[in-house]
């Protein structure tokens, strides 16, 4: 592979730079907490707020077909997308529509669905939710028992999800039921389009460790989804919920610059003393971040082998819970080291006197570990590598 971007993808940097220079402040540059999820009350407007303005600027879903609102940008200027967002310190996106939901039903919505939908998915009129995980399921997805059942022109659902990203802000869901109990647990699944607002739904927020309430859980009684929102064949939803779950994990993977984690890990070694001395001083500490820092450019390189499968037009694979997996646990280690580095300082809450680096690295030290959870575990992860990728025997 050519690491080297070609003079389009550059001249697509410097028009994505120049709009953000324009339509960014910098007062405004302020590096998020959390980089994926809602961190607290007065972030959330602040995040709606920049998604609508990149829409109107024309940078929403900018690798989506133009006929859908996109660009029809290349998977490499999504890339570059995504960096210069990081570069400037940009708002947290919203990111259930647009990473999953959008180019699912490009994949498998009926041209009704993707009219009526992804234009307000692009526009940020209407926030998506996953449906996905629930109380009692654990890791394994498949073994959910919130239910839909026939009932002329609906089905009516009942049930509950949990862990569900920003689902309290929500104006619809991507909701995985039961629609055939007799069948094989992968074969009785449909996926639906379910209006949040629906009579019957009800959220309740989940406080974090970091004090924020980004994820919900919710419950469903009787409600009704028309049947035009089934995506997909009935019964074969799991399909559908592949797709979805491929999309969140390679942008997990491909979405964050790890090496620039570990460069800004040394930069907090420097402002931090031990035994009297700037710990970067101490060559321990300097080896540790070293090795952070192989095994960051590793994860990239990895990452950037597998563009080879969506430059050729295709879906994520299952390679990319080789991503997922070995980013999400290497993000917990370096947080976990940062956490060692603050010593004292490590428990004062952040954005208070004192903290060190406004306290951010002990905020995602508490907020790190919900990704190696959210896109499916880590323990799931080296389950599909093994079978999918390795074709390991099943003990």
């Amino acid at each position: 592979m050519d690491f080297n971007f070609n003079p389009e993808d550059e001249a697509f940097r410097q028009q994505f730079r120049q709009w953000l220079d324009a339509n960014l402040p910098e007062n405004e540059r302020i590096e998020p907490l959390d980089l994926v999820f809602e961190e607290s009350e007065e972030s959330w407007p602040r995040r709606l707020e920049w998604h609508r303005k990149l829409h109107a600027g024309g940078w929403v879903g900018i690798n989506w077909p133009k006929e859908y609102g996109g660009r029809n940008a290349t998977v490499l200027q999504q890339i570059i997308y995504e960096q210069e967002l990081q570069r400037a310190h940009a708002p947290a996106l919203i990111s259930v529509g647009t990473l999953m939901v959008g180019p699912t039903l490009i994949r498998w919505g009926t041209e009704e669905q993707k009219q009526r939908y992804i234009p307000k998915i692009l526009s940020g009129e209407e926030i998506w939710c996953q449906g996905y995980s629930e109380p009692n399921s654990g890791s394994d997805l498949a073994s959910l028992q919130t239910r839909a059942v026939e009932e002329g022109d609906y089905f009516v659902v009942n049930g509950s999800k949990i862990w569900t990203s920003d689902a309290r802000h929500a104006d619809m869901c991507i909701l995985l039921v039961r629609t055939d109990s007799n069948a094989p647990k992968h074969k009785g699944i449909s996926y639906l389009l379910v209006d949040m607002h629906s009579p019957g739904v009800t959220v309740r927020p989940l406080v974090q460790m970091t004090g924020a309430s980004g994820f919900n859980q919710i419950f469903f009684e009787d409600v009704k989804v028309p049947k035009a929102n089934l995506v997909g064949e009935k019964n074969r939803g799991w399909e559908v919920a592949l797709t979805t779950l491929m999309y969140e994990r390679s942008g997990i993977g491909l979405q964050r610059d790890f090496v620039a984690l570990a460069r800004d890990l040394a930069s907090l070694a420097r402002m931090v003393t031990r035994n009297g001395r700037p710990a970067w001083e101490d060559d321990a500490v300097r080896q540790r971040i070293a090795q952070f820092a192989c095994e960051a450019a590793a994860i990239k390189y990895v990452a950037l082998r597998q563009l080879t499968r969506q430059l050729r037009g295709e879906q994520p694979g299952s390679e990319n819970s080789s991503t997922k997996l070995f980013a999400t646990e290497l993000t917990v280690r370096m947080y976990a080291y940062a956490w060692e580095l603050l010593g004292p300082y490590a428990p004062i809450v952040h954005d208070t006197p004192h903290a060190i680096d406004r306290g951010k690295w002990s905020y995602r030290m508490l907020a790190a570990r919900s990704l190696t959870i959210g896109g499916g575990t880590s323990e799931i992860q080296r389950n599909i590598l093994g079978d999918r990728v390795l074709g390991l025997p099943r003990g």
